[in-house]
């Protein structure tokens, strides 16, 4: 009896030792810690954007772009060093990813609130949910928790995270690699997806350079929609690579539901914009969401937060950075 009761004794030790080292996320997990984080960070965020409304989108794509590469660690955010190479130069990110000085201006007004306590990990989560709802769209309860990771992988981020010529094939299983089903990277994509772009689908633009084979060469696009991107976008390589054209033809700067609609007309921007409506198994999901926005917003903020999930750091892995860009 004794020995049974010393055996149990060490197994509900371990597995106490166990959840406080992978303790879960948590709504309200800055509750008693820094009740005013998200204030906090709203207050920021509020004042980015209404300088520049392009910067939601960019602080919403940093979010994506830092889960899809191991985990919602932050890791994106750290900088490269002489001897050290991120995230941020991968072939995904390099030159396109924005809003960095927006998470530093946060973070800095975050520690003089409550220094040490939250994360940039976290603060890159709260910013991304704030920066879809100052932009209109659907609000959520972010869950919080997670811890910094002390590195970056750049050959991660390379395989991780999918470009704008991607097929439908392989944006599924890029997302089913996350543990993200077909449903969820349908809703995502309307906001996230696409390589070397400022901002997230419908409140963001794309360059020529990424668009120009589709506008050129792909049958699958309405005439019209071409003929108009081909006016500032030339053919030759080279020549008006980073003229800027929105992602969203009928509301270029607001979170809703008008780039299913444009889906349906054959007017996505990007190959893996309209990969989405060309006769695949997502088709019947880009229908449901041009004309259903509240289930369209249900299941992207679902989304959101399954995202969120994604293999964080918690209890004593990790660490809370001082400075964002690089670990302490």
């Amino acid at each position: 009896m004794a020995s049974s009761f010393g055996v149990l004794f060490v197994v509900v030790v371990w597995m106490m030792m166990g959840s406080s080292s992978h303790a879960q996320l948590s709504t309200n997990f800055y509750s008693k810690s820094c009740p005013k984080v998200l204030s906090t960070v709203k207050s920021a965020v509020e004042t980015a954007v209404s300088k520049e409304q392009r910067l939601g989108a960019s602080l919403l794509r940093l979010f994506f772009h830092d889960c899809f590469v191991n985990g919602c660690d932050g890791s994106v955010l750290l900088d490269d060093t002489s001897s050290f190479t991120g995230e941020q130069t991968a072939t995904p990110n390099n030159g396109s990813l924005r809003g960095f000085e927006v998470v530093d201006e946060i973070k800095a007004k975050v520690e003089k609130v409550c220094p040490g306590v939250v994360s940039c990990a976290d603060i890159l989560a709260i910013a991304a949910r704030d920066s879809v709802v100052i932009l209109g769209g659907p609000n959520w309860d972010v869950k919080l928790g997670r811890r910094d990771s002390k590195t970056a992988s750049f050959s991660d981020a390379n395989s991780a995270l999918p470009l704008g010529s991607a097929n439908l094939s392989q944006l599924i299983s890029l997302f089913q690699a996350q543990g993200l089903s077909t449903k969820d990277m349908v809703s995502l994509s309307a906001k996230l997806l696409y390589v070397a772009e400022p901002g997230a689908h419908t409140i963001g633009k794309a360059r020529c350079l990424v668009f120009r084979n589709r506008i050129y060469n792909e049958t699958n696009i309405d005439t019209s929609f071409a003929k108009t991107r081909r006016s500032s976008c030339p053919r030759t390589s080279g020549s008006g690579d980073n003229n800027l054209a929105p992602l969203d033809l009928a509301t270029p700067n607001s979170f809703d539901s008008k780039y299913f609609e444009n889906l349906l007309n054959k007017k996505g921007l990007l190959h893996s914009d309209q990969e989405l409506f060309n006769g695949g198994s997502t088709d019947s999901l880009v229908k449901t969401y041009s004309s259903n926005v509240k289930k369209f917003y249900s299941d992207f903020v679902a989304a959101m937060i399954k995202m969120g999930d994604i293999k964080p750091l918690t209890g004593s892995n990790g660490e809370i950075r001082k400075n964002c860009g690089k670990p302490n």
